[in-house]
């Protein structure tokens, strides 16, 4: 079958970097589904995996990327309970196993939500890897109430304009009525999370918590961080209330001083996707739960997908073209490929 795989850890301006391969097509496991794989999108995790390493790392069979996916179903294992043949699925998948970057893959059933009916394989695969940060950031780490018990609380979320911060915005207003303060760097990106439901913009150029002082807001009850943890981490100390909570999704490159919180008794906890299905949590079912969730939300026309770009047909050149897109940082919603040739 088709893929686009990588043997080398290179920049992507090298053409090597994500090269077009034929590979076997796997068989399901007990709980596995195989899916033929319609449409992919794009994530920060795809290009921090390709990107170059310390030291030179050369794999012996290719390296399959990707963690964003609608498709169908084509087969099953013996032990698969929740989908038939046939059925159109989205899902993030499982960061230890090869990824989407290929027309066939295998995935766990209990990470794998029924795609909204509304919805095409394009607009649905950008969905599952950002839907899944943000409900869980939101709902999971940072406890705010999906059924409007913190209604009128604030939170800022920081880099509101990428595909996290997109749903996140959504999610927070449509669910749970927050008041929400998003940063954006750019009019086009500004324009775009106010669509989205943000109350108040502020750039995250300068000082996060000078620009909320400046628009007359002097600290907020939540703050979810997408953005760069150590670049912030001094904004957030500042603008989060005694007893707030904060959620970082970003990794930190030097120790954080934590111990700035203590006064405030804030809680600081971290996000990441690929926690359950990486250590196979009792609760890893869950994931396929809130992506029935976000489908019945999209059906329901409370969320809106966040395709930015989308790019026909899946192959090396084109999966080269849209890291570098992402690596510039001024993506605004997913960059989503559809299509085999």
């Amino acid at each position: 079958m088709k893929a686009v795989g990588l043997y080398q850890y290179l920049p992507i301006d090298n053409e090597e970097s994500l090269v077009d391969v034929q590979i076997d097509r796997p068989e399901p496991g007990p709980r596995d589904l195989l899916v033929a794989v319609k449409a992919i999108a794009v994530n920060p995790v795809d290009t921090k995996l390709r990107a170059p390493k310390s030291e030179p790392i050369v794999e012996t069979t290719p390296r399959i990327l990707g963690w964003d996916a609608a498709g169908e179903v084509v087969a099953v294992g013996d032990a698969v309970s929740q989908f038939q043949v046939g059925e159109r699925v989205y899902y993030a998948g499982d960061v230890r196993r090869p990824g989407c970057y290929s027309e066939f893959q295998l995935v766990d059933e209990r990470l794998v939500g029924k795609m909204p009916r509304t919805q095409d394989f394009t607009a649905a695969a950008a969905m599952p890897l950002t839907s899944l940060t943000a409900w869980e950031a939101l709902f999971d780490r940072l406890g705010i109430s999906r059924s409007g018990d913190d209604a009128g609380k604030s939170i800022l979320i920081i880099g509101g304009a990428g595909g996290v911060g997109s749903v996140a915005i959504q999610l927070a207003t449509t669910l749970a009525g927050l008041k929400v303060t998003a940063t954006a760097s750019r009019t086009k990106s500004s324009m775009w999370i106010k669509q989205l439901g943000a109350t108040h913009v502020v750039n995250h150029r300068n000082p996060v918590d000078q620009g909320l002082h400046d628009i007359g807001i002097d600290a907020v009850d939540y703050v979810l961080c997408l953005a760069d943890t150590d670049q912030h981490f001094m904004a957030m100390v500042n603008a989060i209330k005694p007893q707030g909570k904060i959620c970082c999704v970003v990794d930190n490159r030097e120790p954080l001083p934590l111990n700035l919180l203590k006064p405030k008794s804030a809680t600081f906890v971290w996000e990441f996707m690929f926690t359950r299905s990486k250590f196979e949590t009792e609760d890893m079912d869950r994931q396929g739960w809130i992506l029935d969730r976000i489908a019945e939300l999209i059906d329901n026309d409370q969320l809106i997908t966040t395709v930015g770009d989308s790019i026909e047909p899946i192959n090396a050149a084109n999966l080269r073209l849209a890291h570098r897109q992402l690596e510039t940082g001024s993506t605004v919603g997913k960059i989503v490929l559809a299509g085999w040739e």
